[in-house]
């Protein structure tokens, strides 16, 4: 539990190895050097009345409510920009000062309404509370006159208001927008008393570049920037801490209530990962956890066909059992498995895991990491030994240069996006390697030094030739490569990187990137100083994607750039848990903590805890089980909260494999896509009903703590243990600490994890253990994982799919801020108004030759299928390169990508598919359907699609 309010220290924090001893109000206080007379007097307990200060952004000096007395200087000077000093003594509370700070206070009363009764932040209003602080009792003024108590509100944002009338010209909302978030959307308009803050000139909220993070709403200290929600409701009473659900930065949020009612989602100044800052996701999307069309009840059906039917939960599991048992009698004990959630907790998927090697008796057990990043977990276990990122968020902030791969931060993972703005307008440097021009090449007060603007594909061929550069022109760190690195595997690849073939005028051709650019961006990163690579799906999902992740640990090791903060190789992961689906042995072939199946006395271990014996082959991936059901031989699936036919590669294949299996269960908060082809459905629980933990990019384990009890009845780790349960193998825990507990006791890089430890420390990275009992936030300090680090040949092998006459152009696919995934969450929110459709963006010379505008409705086709949606016409992207999302099933963009895949895991090759873009005047294979609920859903075309001769 946490309590409403959290202590605001004024300014922000200082570190220093200088302690600074003064006196404030008679006490003896020691603080660092550098820390201001403000924060110095509230560690001491002291409050200095402050409006324009707040701990999250820097001194401003412009309320002069904080004004202290100083003994030998003259005057008053502000608390909160006024640094300590040896010696120095303060008073806070004085006549003086009494007299002065009142006199302050009137003039700001004096310009605002007096309607606290009904304010929606009576109660929580810091204006109101400094009032009373400072004693004022009249304003000598007068209320008439020139004043803004007439302004008019701004509501066109969906999530808060903006009521200029209450403004109090502070300017904490515009330094949070441009010291938090880094976006300078808002600014202080006009002078004197006609100052006002402004999202632009004559531009609302909504219309401006104001990304609705939610920094200004929560540094505004009156009901100026005010969440509507609390409009509605009315103020908080209790608040619980908890982790967000989206993407895989894991940021710690209180979880303000009433009753069972979510009023707000506050950010966790404590959180380790966010540090008190947000996106408009976790801020504000949280609506979907009570949306109408959540499913509270189990459902049932014969077949596909037949209308679902409301059931109990014992009739519900009774069935599912008998189903999987019958399957398995009639096919063969390997005929079914499941599919774990990287939105749902470890402890969660650690269940359904164990139900399919326990209860089912396979290894048929698979996760969504599977299309993302299993690339990263087979890439870095073969050079580094482990496979996770190697360092924490805030190890950026000693980054000198980032090298950013294949990601989108500021759209994917936007508040570790806003960090990164931080760093590089405090003066490091930024390569971006993308085909596409994120906004990280150029937005406000950030500018990438180069912008590498590759051909999609050609990942390796780019990586290879930065690493000719530093090698040939003698950059290599050789005392880091002798101390630290195979010197047999280091020699073997140097020589094969140093081959003409892999230099930046070689493989230009097939980059597209200039020579030129590319040896200035290897010598930039190789001698800049700390050097750390970033980088996401457009590494991972690739039919290289594996090799790519090798290529840049290779580059890393080559350079220095490892153990130590601001350098490393960090996976920027999508989805809240798709680390701790991985940690808990989701893959086919390995166990909890990443150990093979194969491995005898790994497995001895977990058949002793678990009393069933365990098969020592590795079971089916995710496009294995596809492949076999329709070939005949799979025929069962659980698919906990994951819609496979809406985020999995080549749409036709996978609709093809779920219609051609007998028993198809579903666990999930809707009726998505995959559900058409369920003939059991299990509610599942939002974040904010479930007991637990995530695990984020950066292997920190955040508790997930229960908000409200679950809607549906049951935890869903519950309904895996008495599915199991009924058929015939007992599986009981009291709560999800026991289900850590066996984590535990069964993973040496959780072994010293509990939810006792959790909650006094608020998180820990993994490895936790005897070595490491508080956690590991950076990983290869000493050495290596495997020992030695190993360098591997990284041939470039071009990929399968190829543009021809018929299908010239590439697609390539990402995400946008506003929306999550496959968008079943946000779509049931108010971020619709940001996104309300997919959008295909379209080069200006592509779309001239085919006659488009802005808007037109256009046909995307590829080799295996087709679908219609809007064209943009846009210069983000190379000539020849198309882009779109995947968020709507409306458009169903992943009907036209094809199966290729990375050849060490099968991660799609999302990135990379042949199409052709014409003009369009209807919806051509894709018919929209408007469901009684309004949501736009998709109807299942025929499973095999015309194809196009070559």
């Amino acid at each position: 539990m946490a309590s409403i309010k959290q202590m605001d220290y004024g300014t922000p924090e200082r570190v220093s190895d200088t302690q600074v001893t003064l006196d404030i109000d008679g006490r003896v206080v020691m603080v660092p050097a550098g820390t201001s007379i403000m924060r110095a007097a509230a560690e001491a307990g002291i409050n200095v009345p402050k409006l324009c200060a707040t701990d999250s952004i820097e001194a401003f000096g412009s309320c002069r409510l904080c004004m202290v007395e100083v003994e030998g200087r003259k005057g008053t000077p502000a608390s909160c920009t006024t640094p300590v000093m040896p010696g120095m003594k303060v008073k806070t509370q004085t006549s003086r000062l009494e007299k002065l700070r009142r006199g302050v206070m009137e003039l700001y009363i004096s310009d605002h309404p007096l309607d606290c009764l009904t304010c929606p932040t009576n109660g929580d209003c810091e204006l109101q509370d400094m009032a009373g602080v400072v004693g004022l009792r009249q304003v000598r003024y007068g209320f008439d006159g020139a004043n803004h108590l007439k302004a008019e509100k701004d509501e066109s944002n969906p999530y808060f208001t903006f009521d200029p009338s209450k403004c109090i010209a502070c300017s904490r909302c515009v330094r949070a927008c441009a010291e938090t978030q880094g976006t300078f959307a808002l600014t202080i308009a006009g002078r004197g008393f006609d100052s006002i803050v402004s999202a632009g000139a004559e531009e609302s909220f909504m219309d401006s570049e104001c990304v609705s993070c939610g920094a200004c709403v929560q540094a505004c200290p009156t009901a100026t920037l005010m969440e509507k929600s609390v409009i509605e409701h009315g103020m908080p009473e209790h608040a619980v801490q908890t982790t967000c659900a989206y993407c895989g930065v894991g940021c710690s949020f209180r979880a303000e209530m009433q009753g069972d009612t979510v009023v707000r989602m506050v950010p966790d100044k404590e959180g380790g990962a966010n540090e008190g800052h947000s996106c408009v996701k976790g801020r504000f999307a949280w609506g979907y956890a009570t949306h109408q069309d959540r499913i509270y009840k189990p459902m049932i059906r014969e077949r596909i066909t037949d209308p679902w039917r409301e059931v109990s939960w014992e009739d519900a599991i009774g069935y599912a059992a008998q189903r999987l048992r019958a399957v398995q009698a009639k096919y063969g004990n390997g005929s079914i498995g499941g599919i774990t959630s990287s939105r749902c907790t470890n402890e969660e998927v650690f269940v359904v895991q164990k139900m399919v090697r326990a209860a089912f008796g396979n290894n048929n057990v698979d996760t969504c990491a599977r299309v993302c990043h299993s690339p990263t977990g087979y890439g870095l276990k073969q050079t580094f030994g482990t496979s996770a990122g190697t360092q924490d968020f805030a190890s950026v902030d000693d980054t000198d240069v980032m090298l950013l791969i294949g990601a989108n931060p500021t759209d994917g993972h936007p508040v570790f996006g806003s960090r990164m703005k931080k760093r590089l307008r405090q003066g490091a440097k930024l390569i971006v390697m993308d085909p596409r021009r994120i906004d990280l090449v150029k937005s406000p007060h950030v500018k990438a030094a180069h912008h590498l603007q590759l051909r999609p594909g050609a990942n390796v061929a780019a990586v290879n030739a930065l690493a000719h550069v530093i090698v040939t022109e003698g950059l290599v760190d050789e005392a880091f490569v002798a101390e630290r690195c195979d010197p047999v595997e280091f020699d073997r690849w140097r020589a094969f990187i140093a081959e003409p073939r892999n230099s930046p005028e070689v493989t230009e051709p097939l980059t597209g990137i200039p020579a030129s650019e590319m040896r200035a961006a290897a010598r930039l990163y190789a001698t800049g100083g700390n050097g750390a690579i970033y980088y996401g799906l457009g590494v991972t999902e690739h039919s290289q994607g594996s090799t790519m992740v090798m290529g840049m640990a290779n580059l890393a090791m080559a350079t220095g750039n490892i153990g130590r903060r601001g350098v490393g190789v960090n996976p920027l992961r999508g989805q809240n848990n798709v680390q701790g689906s991985c940690d808990m042995g989701s893959f086919p072939h390995e166990l909890s903590g990443y150990r093979h199946v194969s491995d005898d006395a790994v497995r001895s271990v977990f058949e002793e805890v678990w009393q069933a014996a365990l098969d020592p082959e590795p079971g089916l991936r995710i496009p294995n089980m596809f492949d076999a059901a329709t070939h005949g031989t799979f025929k069962g699936l659980f698919v906990q909260g994951e819609d496979i036919a809406q985020s999995d590669p080549n749409t036709h294949h996978v609709t093809s494999a779920l219609e051609a299996m007998e028993c198809v269960i579903v666990q999930d908060l809707f009726l998505n896509e995959t559900a058409t082809f369920a003939h059991i459905f299990f509610p599942g629980t939002s974040f904010l009903e479930k007991d637990g933990t995530f695990t984020n990019a950066e292997r920190r384990i955040n508790r997930v703590r229960q908000v409200m009890a679950p809607k549906t009845g049951k935890a869903e780790w519950q309904v895996i243990c008495d599915l199991v349960t009924a058929m015939g193998y007992p599986m009981h825990y009291d709560n999800a600490s026991q289900i850590m507990d066996e984590i535990a006791r069964l993973t040496p890089t959780f072994r010293g994890v509990s939810f006792e430890k959790l909650d006094r420390l608020g998180s820990v990275q993994w490895p936790c253990n005897d070595a490491a009992p508080e956690g590991t936030p950076l990983m290869h300090v000493d050495g290596f994982i495997r020992g030695k680090g190993r360098f591997m040949i990284t041939e470039f092998v071009p990929t399968e799919e190829r543009t021809s006459r018929y299908f010239p152009l590439i697609l390539t696919t990402g995400r946008i801020l506003s929306h999550y995934n496959v968008g079943a969450q946000t779509r049931r929110t108010a971020n619709v108004a940001w996104h309300p459709e997919d959008i295909l963006e379209v080069h200006p010379h592509d779309a001239e030759e085919r006659g488009l505008r802005d808007g037109d409705l256009v046909s995307l086709a590829s080799r295996v299928g087709g679908t219609t949606l809007r064209a943009k016409i846009s210069d983000r992207m190379p000539q020849g390169v198309v882009y779109t999302t995947f968020h709507h099933p409306v458009t169903g963009a992943n009907v036209v990508t094809t199966e290729h895949s990375d050849w060490a895991t099968n991660c799609p090759e999302y990135k990379v598919t042949a199409v052709q873009v014409t003009r369009s005047n209807q919806p051509s294979d894709w018919q929209v359907q408007y469901e009684s609920d309004g949501i736009q859903r998709r109807q299942i075309a025929p499973a095999s699609p015309p194809q196009a001769a070559e």
